[in-house]
């Protein structure tokens, strides 16, 4: 009975232990301090620190972690926000279709095996987008094609935020 009571005594302790030391919520957006380029409302994507910022003004940005491509597949300059899609379908393009032939040529929307996650942010002038992810463990990576990786969670506080024509800086 001894054993059981010092069992029961030290389980608040580990339940606190577990509860803190346990893995991040798929959320891990900020509020920070922010002083670069950039006015309110645009989104600056920093691909070295692979973090984006949406800039909300009097020096303060939403920080959010996100993956970004990989060596070779990263791209810098501006874009706008061309299209805006809640569980959107994905067509692979030509170059991943090349490398992952056995691909179907659409993943429709909400199934786990898209990549596109719960939302995606299309990008002027390319291919490229801001998407969430079904791979949580990408994020803070050098992982894509060039498309941006958010969290799902993170992907859909920022598609609430913008609109089309939301500037878009990607930069190192």
């Amino acid at each position: 009975m001894r054993k059981l009571a010092g069992i029961a005594a030290i389980l608040p302790a580990l339940f606190v232990s577990a509860t803190l030391l346990s893995p991040a919520p798929a959320s891990a957006r900020d509020a920070v301090s922010y002083s670069g380029e950039g006015s309110p409302g645009t989104i600056v994507i920093r691909t070295n620190q692979r973090r984006l910022y949406y800039i909300v003004g009097g020096g303060r940005a939403i920080s959010y972690p996100v993956g970004v491509g990989r060596a070779g597949k990263q791209w810098q300059g501006t874009a706008f926000i061309d299209g805006m899609r809640l569980k959107p379908a994905w067509a692979p393009p030509a170059e991943v279709r090349r490398d992952r032939p056995r691909l179907p040529a659409v993943i429709p929307g909400g199934v786990p095996g898209n990549p596109m996650g719960a939302a995606a942010l299309t990008l002027s002038g390319g291919e490229y987008a801001i998407h969430g992810t079904n791979a949580p463990g990408s994020i803070g990576g050098f992982v894509s094609y060039g498309c941006i990786r958010m969290h799902n969670a993170d992907i859909l506080d920022l598609y609430h935020r913008v609109h089309f024509g939301t500037p878009v800086i990607v930069s190192r």
